[in-house]
C-alpha cells in the first residue's frame, strides 16, 4: 500500500482542515500558503476544508466538522505561537506542527536565543529593549555591546516584520522607538556580513533530517518581508554556494536548533554564514511558508521531494505524539 493509501485508510470518510489567513501581521501570507496546502491536498484526492480564524464562527466551525487532523497554514502571532496549538489540544484535534511549549520558544526569539546559547549553538550576540527601557541607556548599551551596522527586530514577529538594519548612531534611538511603539518588546543584534542561508528541517524523531541548504540574495538590504514575498526580488541558490564542510555544518546546526526546541514535523532555522564558514542562528519557524515563492518548497524540490509529497509527510507527521 501507497503512503497515500495508508493517509487515507487513515482519515476514512473525515476531512482535513486547513487553517489560514488568521489576524496576524502575517495574513496575507498564510491565504497563500493556504490556498496552495488545499490544492496539494486536493491533487491527492483528500477531502478538504478550510477555516479562517479572524471569522466569529471558526471555532463552532471546526468542531462541527470533526477533521481527522487539522493542518496549520497560519503564520505569526495567534498561529505560530502557541496560541492555536493551545487550542486544538484543548478540543483535542490532531494538528501539523510543533506543540504549544516549542512554537511559543520559537516564537519568542530573545528566548530561543537563550536556550541555543545554553546548548552551545551560535547566535549573533544581543541586547533585549523592553517598553520600559530607557531609549537614551539602551542605545548606548547596545553601540558598546555589538557596536554597529545592528539588527533591530521585534521579538515575538515572522515574515521579518519590523526588523530593520541601523547603520548610524543618530538613527538607533529612533529606531528603537518605532519599534517599542509597534511592538513593545523588541531586541538588538549583532549585525553578521555574510550569506543569509535558511535550513528546512522535515520529518520527526530520528527520521528527522536537514533539506538541502538555500543561500538568498535579495535585491533589497537583506530578506525583508517585500523581498520574500515579491516575485524577483531575490535569487534562490540551492544548494547554497557553500564548501562540502560548512554545508554539512550548517546542516549539523539546523538539525540541532530544531530539536533543542522540541520542534515537530517540520521547520525552518534561518542563519547567517559569515566570511570564515561559521553559521550563526537568527531564528527557527515552526510554520514556515508554503507559498510558490517560499524557502521550505524550493528546498524540498531539491531534494527530489515535490510540493504534494512535502505537503503529504507534513500531514503524516499530525498522526506522530510528540514527545
Amino acid at each position: 500500500m501507497s503512503r497515500i493509501d495508508e493517509l487515507r485508510a487513515r482519515l476514512g470518510d473525515r476531512c482535513v482542515t486547513v487553517l489560514l489567513g488568521g489576524t496576524s501581521g502575517e495574513r496575507e501570507v498564510s491565504l497563500r500558503s493556504g490556498a496552495n496546502v488545499l490544492a496539494g491536498l486536493q491533487r491527492q484526492q483528500i477531502t478538504t476544508r478550510a477555516v479562517d480564524p479572524r471569522r466569529d464562527d471558526w471555532m463552532s466551525d471546526l468542531i462541527d466538522a470533526e477533521p481527522a487532523a487539522v493542518f496549520l497554514a497560519l503564520h505569526g502571532r495567534d498561529g505560530e505561537d502557541g496560541t492555536m496549538q493551545g487550542f486544538l489540544e484543548t478540543v483535542e484535534l490532531r494538528y501539523t506542527g510543533s506543540g504549544v511549549l516549542a512554537s511559543a520558544i520559537a516564537m519568542n526569539k530573545v528566548r530561543s536565543k537563550q536556550i541555543f546559547t545554553v546548548a552551545d549553538l551560535p547566535t549573533p550576540t544581543s541586547v533585549v529593549v523592553s517598553p520600559h527601557s530607557d531609549l537614551d541607556d539602551a542605545t548606548d548599551d547596545i553601540v558598546d555591546t555589538l557596536g554597529l551596522p545592528v539588527v533591530v527586530k521585534p521579538t515575538s514577529e515572522g515574515s521579518s516584520i519590523g526588523v530593520s538594519v541601523v547603520h548610524e548612531r543618530d538613527d538607533l534611538h529612533a529606531a528603537l522607538r518605532k519599534r517599542v511603539h509597534d511592538f513593545r518588546d523588541v531586541f538588538a543584534e549583532q549585525f553578521v556580513a555574510g550569506m543569509e542561508v535558511t535550513v528546512g528541517i522535515l520529518g520527526v524523531d530520528r527520521s528527522a533530517r536537514a533539506l538541502p541548504v538555500l543561500e538568498l540574495v535579495p535585491t533589497n538590504e537583506f530578506y525583508d518581508y517585500e523581498a520574500k514575498y515579491t516575485a524577483g526580488m531575490t535569487t534562490f541558490h540551492v544548494p547554497a554556494r557553500l564548501s562540502e564542510q560548512v554545508t554539512a555544518h550548517v546542516q549539523d546546526v539546523a538539525l540541532r536548533a530544531h530539536q533543542c526546541l522540541g520542534c515537530h514535523g517540520f521547520s525552518r532555522v534561518d542563519m547567517m554564514v559569515d566570511s570564515e564558514g561559521r553559521p550563526f542562528i537568527t531564528e527557527v519557524n515552526t510554520l514556515p511558508g508554503l507559498t510558490d515563492l517560499s524557502d521550505l518548497p524550493a528546498q524540498a524540490s531539491a531534494a527530489g521531494i515535490s510540493y504534494d509529497d512535502l505537503i503529504l509527510e507534513i500531514l503524516e507527521s499530525a498522526f506522530v505524539d510528540r514527545l
